[in-house]
């Protein structure tokens, strides 16, 4: 096909790569991607399960807690497919439609997970700062408009891009450089000028990605002072611990995020071991640690997690005073 050629988005396919290098320990590498998935989906389902069977888990900072196990259950839905497809059966071949289809579950995913953590963020700081008020501000319909404007913030922000990327002609290459489609990957084999896919990812970058983690940070300083103003210092540490589970789930998403944003920006002639290697990081490592970071620092989860690993003993009329 040469590079003026416009096809048929529709007819259009592309080749995933695996591991570069690796491609004979293909069977091997899919026994810790299997585990890593199953620890995954496992972990986010029993925190779902906990908190819907629990009532006195049915308050706001648990149900922010949900909407993030749903969330890290769909990023991990989304790229589970072609990953296993490729290191099971090796089956790198992917149509546009259904790469199309990734890129916007992918994204959207990946965008809402850091709303969330904002939400969450929020749900900390009216906690500590309006402790009397707290029930009376995070009321249940305020919490189902939060997830709301959630999830339209993250398809306004990923839809345009993705509908823009569709109608451009692909003439180069069709091998994309990971286990599954990303926009970024996608737009590079475009033939045609993208300034203006560009600059909306940008600016998309900019709103989501940059002043998710701005208004975190603003966050924790406002919770600061309040902290660094309660008399009691068991007070103080008990405020500390409550926020400390949001900390190590926003450092498990950000870290990675801006390690796979410094390696595309700045690491092009890295090897592609690197960037797969990183974008796995990013896309896999939050929803296998946020349900174990959350299960072993929040009591009441632990315990409702304990509750559905304990066997439950089942007496028999037979056992009856034995």
């Amino acid at each position: 096909m040469s590079c003026c050629d416009r096809s048929n988005s529709s007819q259009l396919t592309f080749m995933l790569t695996g591991i570069p290098g690796l491609e004979a320990a293909h069977v091997w590498l899919s026994i810790p991607f299997t585990c890593i998935y199953v620890v995954a989906l496992a972990g986010n389902c029993t925190i779902l399960f906990v908190i819907w069977t629990e009532p006195s888990l049915h308050e706001p900072m648990y149900q922010f807690l949900s909407m993030l196990a749903i969330t890290d259950l769909g990023l991990s839905l989304s790229t589970m497919p072609t990953v296993m497809g490729i290191f099971w059966a090796n089956h790198r071949e992917i149509s546009f439609d259904a790469c199309f289809a990734q890129v916007c579950f992918v994204h959207s995913f990946s965008f809402m997970e850091s709303s969330v953590l904002l939400a969450m963020a929020f749900d900390r700081y009216v906690a500590i700062c309006y402790p009397l008020r707290y029930s009376s501000i995070l009321t249940s319909a305020r919490i189902a408009k939060i997830g709301l404007a959630v999830m339209c913030r993250c398809l306004l922000g990923v839809l345009p891009s993705l509908f823009l990327l569709r109608r451009l002609p692909f003439c180069r290459s069709h091998v994309l450089s990971h286990s599954y489609c990303l926009h970024q990957d996608m737009i590079k084999l475009v033939c045609a000028d993208i300034t203006f896919n560009s600059m909306y990812g940008l600016a998309v970058m900019v709103l989501i990605v940059v002043l998710d983690p701005l208004l975190i940070f603003v966050s924790y300083i406002l919770i600061a002072k309040a902290v660094v103003s309660i008399a009691s210092p068991s007070e103080r540490l008990k405020a500390l611990n409550n926020c400390l589970s949001h900390i190590l789930a926003v450092l498990v998403l950000y870290i990675p995020m801006v390690g796979v944003s410094m390696v595309h920006r700045f690491g092009k002639h890295a090897s592609p071991l690197v960037h797969i290697l990183m974008a796995n990081i990013y896309l896999l490592v939050p929803p296998v640690l946020n349900p174990i970071i959350y299960s072993i620092k929040t009591k009441q989860i632990r315990r409702g997690v304990l509750r559905v690993l304990t066997p439950r003993r089942i007496f028999s009329p037979w056992h009856h005073g034995s």
